[in-house]
């Protein structure tokens, strides 16, 4: 089964064993040549099924009977993310949300409330606020800064749009009792960067994704945010990141 796609500006053939892959995709299919292919075998779908369980044992939880046509959707983003960055594009783990043109994206350790945070946005700014991708979106670093994209990778309750905004800021969440938020350099920034991105095998595209890092680091405005998951959370970082307080 075969499919082309365009994700970041890139036009993808996805050649599968399943078609679940391009029903998650159908929405950004696109006509014309490919840039690139990802092809998918039965050996994709074993890695990525050992990978879970090897995650599922780490954590101390039993394994999820995920189906062989699921867990090629995860090989062929991986296959994906593996050729980005030779397009000065990376997958990151974060939750995105634009308002007014901007984008938002918010980054911190699994289970942090990343999605808690942006839903809170987007209650607190109604249609103002739109959601880019709630899991894994795309950025791609220009001359003019990062972009952020939409993709069909987008979280469990499946919030994304395929739209590409200017990143404007990016937010470390931590958890805390009282909400506060502060600048931070790009060196306090580059570890949770660094976790939070795509890191591919291929020694050239790993040297060329931490290059995008730094390019990531200058070009956003970075801040950490300890908060509570409470209401005035959300207005609390959209005030400081759109600029409106120091």
């Amino acid at each position: 089964m075969t499919g082309i796609y365009r994700l970041a500006e890139k036009q993808i053939e996805i050649a599968s064993l399943y078609d679940a892959v391009h029903t998650l995709c159908k929405d950004y299919r696109a006509e014309g040549p490919a840039d690139f292919s990802v092809v998918t075998t039965a050996e994709d779908i074993a890695f990525e099924r050992e990978k879970t369980e090897r995650l599922a044992k780490r954590e101390g939880r039993a394994p999820s009977l995920s189906s062989d046509a699921f867990l090629e959707t995860l090989a062929v983003y991986r296959k994906i993310a593996e050729r980005m960055p030779a397009y000065d594009a990376v997958l990151f783990h974060g939750s995105c949300v634009a308002v007014d043109g901007w984008a938002y994206l918010f980054t911190a350790r699994s289970g942090t409330g990343k999605s808690t945070h942006t839903r809170l946005w987007r209650e607190l700014l109604g249609e103002r606020a739109v959601m880019v991708n709630d899991d894994k979106p795309l950025l791609r670093l220009t001359q003019e800064g990062a972009r952020v994209y939409g993709t069909p990778w987008n979280g469990k309750h499946r919030l994304s749009r395929n739209i590409a905004v200017p990143l404007k800021a990016l937010c470390i969440l931590t958890r805390a009792k009282e909400n506060h938020i502060e600048a931070i350099g790009a060196e306090e920034a580059y570890p949770m960067l660094l976790q939070q991105v795509y890191r591919p095998a291929d020694p050239a595209a790993l040297a060329q994704t931490l290059r995008l890092i730094d390019r990531l680091a200058a070009s956003a405005r970075l801040c950490r945010l300890g908060c509570n998951m409470e209401p005035e959370a959300a207005k609390l970082s959209y005030e400081y990141m759109r600029g409106t307080e120091a």
